[in-house]
């Protein structure tokens, strides 16, 4: 299978290196808007690349991963130039019929993680949610996941914008309250590798326990006295109300 990917972030670089090394993939060409980035992928996949979209050379299956407002003025030149070839995107919030005005057959190749260019994943672990428009789309799609993970589900363009608003709260969230928890710490000199066990405590108990049952703090049993201690240490007023808004939300789903 003749694979071109267009786009070169965090997101294509992982899937990028997975495809690499699956079997029967070939991955002929690596588009991004700068030739920088895209030069700098191909590199590391051994392939060539262009920054301009009308040289996007022939391939069986075009996976567009890159920002969604990019995404619609990318495929009306592609699907027009490749009107036989099959079109994917990665994008969790995005709908398939995206495609529908202009490619033939197109489809959803989601991979539910979070990505990083020089942060290494097992993309085997990875689940990856799937949805096509016609028979040809969905045999090419199921092949290109299953060489790629071992975890493949199907679902709908309106089931996967709430997987994609949870994925938001799970980890984007998740990792900004990381960042308020280092801006806490690093002004009176604490180092935030202290808090990673238990950060990895936290994750591992919702393993074994829903999120419900696992959680823990001032909030759950709503100690006020805490509470309003720990809100005057801070002193920005968004991480205040952050706080506050948290430790309701807490409170209130118990």
């Amino acid at each position: 299978m003749k694979v071109a990917l267009i786009g070169a972030g965090n997101l294509m670089t992982n899937l990028g290196k997975a495809l690499k090394s699956a079997e029967d993939v070939e991955i002929v060409q690596v588009w991004s808007r700068t030739e920088a980035s895209a030069q700098s992928l191909a590199s590391i996949l051994n392939t060539g690349y262009t920054n301009d979209i009308s040289s996007v050379l022939e391939a069986d299956v075009y996976i567009i991963a890159v920002k969604d407002n990019a995404l619609e003025s990318l495929i009306p030149p592609l699907a027009a130039k490749h009107p036989n070839s099959v079109f994917f995107h990665t994008a969790g919030s995005m709908p398939m019929d995206v495609f529908e005005s202009y490619a033939k057959h197109y489809g959803v190749f989601y991979p539910l993680q979070t990505f990083s260019k020089n942060k290494v994943v097992n993309f085997k672990e990875i689940p990856i949610f799937i949805e096509a428009n016609d028979e040809k789309s969905s045999i090419l799609l199921k092949l290109l996941a299953k060489s790629v993970s071992d975890h493949i589900y199907e679902l709908s363009s309106e089931r996967r914008k709430y997987l994609h608003l949870a994925a938001v709260f799970a980890c984007n969230f998740t990792n900004h309250c990381y960042d308020l928890a280092a801006h806490v710490l690093e002004p009176k000199g604490i180092s935030f590798s202290v808090m990673l066990p238990l950060i990895d405590e936290t994750a591992r108990k919702v393993h074994e326990l829903s999120p419900h049952d696992a959680q823990t703090g001032p909030a759950v049993r709503y100690d006020e006295n805490v509470m309003n201690r720990q809100i005057a240490l801070l002193d920005d007023e968004n991480t205040k109300q952050i706080y506050k808004i948290l430790s309701q939300s807490i409170h209130d789903k118990l």
